[in-house]
């Protein structure tokens, strides 16, 4: 983990739902803010392309940029970090991001040493319909007694969070509230 500035408190998930919204909205997300690269079905070299794009932007503003893919294609595409559940290691610092629907992945995410847990689905949310929503209760339950910081994400919104800020948790994540308004 970078020990030198601390880890955003806010972030957005990318996806291809976000169209061509995505660099629009990565360009008015607030200074110093993080986004985790997803985009898992698009294919390779768009893919490519369409991070290039974004860790432009984020270099300009200071946005924390972390891949969702290996550790190892993080550091080839120059990544501050990576989002998954890999515990391989790699030839130079990564923030380490994961996320975790129960107890099981927070116990192998805390194992591995990651630096942030983003728990998940908070609220009700268009990326996974009619999946079992934590609510405030379960998000709490997830984030108890872990040291690593911890990241709502499913229909988070600046209103909903403030509640969530004073229980502990360290910020949260979105996609559609960052297309929905500007930061």
């Amino acid at each position: 983990m970078r020990k030198r500035q601390p880890l955003p408190t806010l972030w957005m998930m990318s996806d291809e739902r976000m169209g061509d919204a995505f660099l629009l909205a990565l360009a008015r997300l607030p200074k110093g803010a993080g986004l985790v690269f997803r985009h898992y079905a698009t294919p390779s070299r768009e893919r490519r392309a369409l991070f290039e794009a974004a860790r432009r932007i984020c270099k300009s503003r200071r946005i924390m940029l972390v891949l969702a893919d290996t550790p190892l294609t993080a550091v080839a595409w120059r990544a501050e970090g990576v989002h998954g559940r890999s515990p391989a290691r790699v030839s130079r610092p990564l923030v380490r991001t994961a996320p975790i629907h129960g107890l099981r992945e927070r116990r192998v995410a805390i194992g591995a040493r990651a630096d942030l847990l983003f728990i998940s689905p908070a609220h009700a949310t268009r990326s996974h319909p009619g999946a079992r929503v934590l609510g405030e209760r379960g998000l709490i339950r997830l984030s108890l007694g872990a040291d690593t910081p911890v990241i709502a994400l499913g229909g988070m919104t600046p209103e909903n969070f403030k509640p969530l800020k004073s229980k502990g948790i360290y910020g949260f994540a979105a996609i559609d509230s960052w297309l929905e308004r500007p930061a």
